[in-house]
């Protein structure tokens, strides 16, 4: 994956700067006008306004690794329908979409409307099941689907993201492609915040506990807990979504040089593209839970002779 690289505050020490994927016949401006024009449900110009300012970039990057996808396709946490804008555009995938909003609902509906650069006015009626990702049984026969997506849901869950990982495998396709993005908790704002003192969590929602981010990833974790989980791992990336400097921090010049073993690991998301390879392993990550039911085990997913880590033959 070719990068350009900027300072991080020590002439030696750089950051890969994944550049950003664009549909073919567009440009980064078109783009932006076009998805700024998204409404979902009729709502009002500004509504969304923040949301596609902070995730512009990760919609892009998350585009450039289903783009050349074909087949029956899942996206998980559709609402509010960028991405599916995106696919729908600019994919050749017939894609099928998922939400949870708390209630006991198993279908949904909505409207979005959108305008393009020459001023055309179009609407969308999209209907989407309705489930809660890591307790319910997903509604899909098994090998149903070619590429699943799912983005920016895990950080979300509160209990369980071995089920919706294990339900995921389940209705791939044996090969099929899983997406998974999260923001990243090792990201170079995060590690300059704690060491200045500052707090990483993410406050509490007014919108339940889903509102939140209750547990974020680093890469290594989010790579060997997709091996667990019965994948096989593509391309795994961190990247910025929305421009970022941090070269005239106060701390950036003493701790670049100590960043230098993981410049690749500092960008504000994880980007995974991983195939169905097996089924999931049986008990459970000892890193990511505890105080469990003594009938699911607890296993060291990082150790080198577990089967998922093996390299193959």
């Amino acid at each position: 994956m070719a990068r350009s690289v900027r300072a991080l505050g020590a002439r030696d020490v750089a950051f890969p700067v994944v550049p950003l994927p664009l549909p073919a016949g567009t440009t980064e401006g078109d783009l932006r006008r076009e998805m700024g024009t998204i409404r979902v449900d009729n709502g009002s110009p500004d509504e969304l306004a923040g949301y596609i300012e902070e995730a512009f970039g990760r919609f892009l990057h998350t585009w450039g690794l289903v783009r050349d996808e074909r087949g029956r396709a899942l996206e998980l946490g559709a609402n509010p329908y960028f991405l599916t804008w995106l696919l729908r555009r600019h994919t050749e995938l017939d894609v099928e979409l998922a939400n949870y909003f708390g209630d006991d609902r198993t279908e949904m509906e909505q409207s979005v409307s959108f305008g393009s650069v020459d001023g055309a006015a179009d609407q969308w009626t999209l209907r989407s099941a309705h489930f809660n990702m890591e307790n319910d049984p997903f509604p899909y026969a098994d090998a149903s689907f070619d590429v699943v997506l799912f983005c920016e849901i895990i950080e979300h869950l509160l209990m369980n993201p071995l089920h919706a990982l294990a339900e995921i495998n389940r209705v791939l396709e044996p090969g099929g492609v899983l997406i998974l993005t999260t923001p990243n908790v090792a990201r170079l704002g995060n590690v300059l915040s704690l060491v200045e003192g500052s707090n990483v969590f993410d406050p509490y929602s007014g919108y339940g506990p889903y509102g939140r981010h209750n547990r974020e990833y680093t890469r290594h974790e989010l790579v060997h807990l997709l091996r667990f989980a019965g994948f096989a791992e593509e391309v795994s990336f961190t990247a910025d979504s929305r421009p970022e400097s941090y070269e005239q921090h106060p701390l950036m010049s003493p701790l670049a040089p100590l960043l230098r073993g993981r410049l690749d690991d500092l960008g504000q998301y994880l980007f995974v593209r991983a195939r169905r390879v097996r089924p999931p392993a049986e008990g459970l990550p000892s890193f990511l839970y505890r105080s469990w039911p003594a009938d699911q085990p607890l296993v060291d997913i990082f150790a080198p002779d577990q089967p998922w880590n093996r390299p193959a033959p």
